[in-house]
């Protein structure tokens, strides 16, 4: 029995791996002294905890993304999608890729402050600035730490170009920065939406919003004059490919700027937490599921070589991509270009922020 109940969920799993050579955790009995009655056990409750990194802006090289540098307010994330290439990031605290990652969250509420000082260093090059790349920026806890918000707030004070992805609604809680931002030429949106049926988007991404929701934040974005995108990230073979056509008609309907797709990726821990998700939700399938994804990645579980593991490759790959290119060309939807303005970044002025 385990010490806390894990349902509601994504993760069916949360053993703690070993590959950073982390001491093996081992449950005692001491899970007898949290249970609510003989029969049950406790709710796994979210909990928080205070990170202090020495600095906020994370560089990349890769040339498979739109971005070289990054801001993640939080490690961890609570909506718990199985797939998030994110979760083996949790090992490096000695804490389970699987349930530990949807519910031991760390926050950094400092980040702003530290961008402020990255932004102030002289011959600083302007270049936008991706926030969700890691994990949400609008995931639950948003909503009281107000982290995100933060630094948006010192992106618009200096006028530095930025921008969004999420699964959230939450972010029209911040339109009075994101549209006046946007108005400037220096904000745009991608919201992600996986899949249309309420039954797979349970099971997928237990805890984010409902796609309704997340097509209602398109609209209401791109009537505040903010470029929003659909992100339709990641298509899984056989559980959401079909719904591609229907999910560029939807964004299409609710007024999106572009949309841009992308196969499922099962880096690290992520493959087996996804196969044993797959054996629980979906066992009539499993195995197809699978021989698809691995037909996409080159024989493997996850390809993580530049150029080919944003886009997959293969005659399946080659289908999705036509499809999705012809259901497009219909809706009259553009590919998502984020073109943001470099050229009126104004440094910080001080160690505070003129808008506290």
């Amino acid at each position: 029995m385990p010490v806390e109940s894990i349902q509601g969920r994504g993760a069916t799993r949360n053993r703690t791996p070993t590959r950073f050579n982390l001491k093996e955790r081992v449950d005692d009995g001491d899970w007898l002294d949290s249970v609510e009655s003989l029969d049950g056990v406790t709710r796994r409750r979210t909990t928080v905890t205070i990170e202090k990194p020495k600095s906020i802006l994370t560089r990349n090289s890769s040339p498979d993304t739109g971005f070289d540098r990054s801001v993640n307010p939080y490690r961890g994330c609570e909506h718990g999608c199985i797939y998030c290439f994110a979760r083996p990031t949790h090992a490096y605290h000695d804490l389970s890729p699987g349930v530990d990652f949807e519910s031991r969250l760390f926050a950094k509420p400092d980040a702003a402050k530290l961008l402020h000082a990255a932004l102030s260093r002289p011959g600083y090059d302007v270049a936008p600035i991706a926030l969700g790349t890691n994990t949400d920026p609008y995931q639950p806890i948003e909503e009281e730490w107000r982290i995100t918000r933060s630094v948006i707030e010192l992106l618009l004070e200096t006028r530095h170009p930025f921008t969004i992805t999420t699964k959230s609604d939450r972010v029209l809680r911040d339109l009075d920065i994101i549209a006046p931002a946007a108005r400037l030429g220096l904000a745009s949106v991608a919201l992600s939406v996986t899949s249309l049926d309420p039954k797979v988007h349970h099971t997928l991404e237990p805890r984010a919003p409902a796609p309704r929701k997340r097509l209602a934040a398109i609209r209401k974005l791109r009537e505040a004059g903010v470029p929003a995108y659909a992100a339709i990230a990641p298509v899984i073979p056989q559980i959401t490919d079909h719904e591609l056509e229907s999910i560029v008609a939807a964004a299409a309907e609710a007024g999106a700027s572009g949309a841009f797709w992308l196969p499922v990726r099962l880096p690290h821990e992520v493959a087996p937490l996804f196969r044993a998700w797959l054996d629980e939700h979906y066992p009539d399938r499993a195995a197809k599921v699978m021989a698809t994804i691995q037909s996409i990645r080159g024989g493997r579980d996850n390809d993580p070589n530049f150029f080919t593991r944003m886009r997959g490759h293969g005659p399946w790959a080659d289908l999705l991509r036509t499809r999705f290119e012809i259901a497009c060309k219909r809706h009259n939807m553009p590919n998502a270009k984020f073109r943001l303005r470099r050229d009126l970044f104004e440094p910080p002025q001080g160690d505070q922020l003129r808008l506290f």
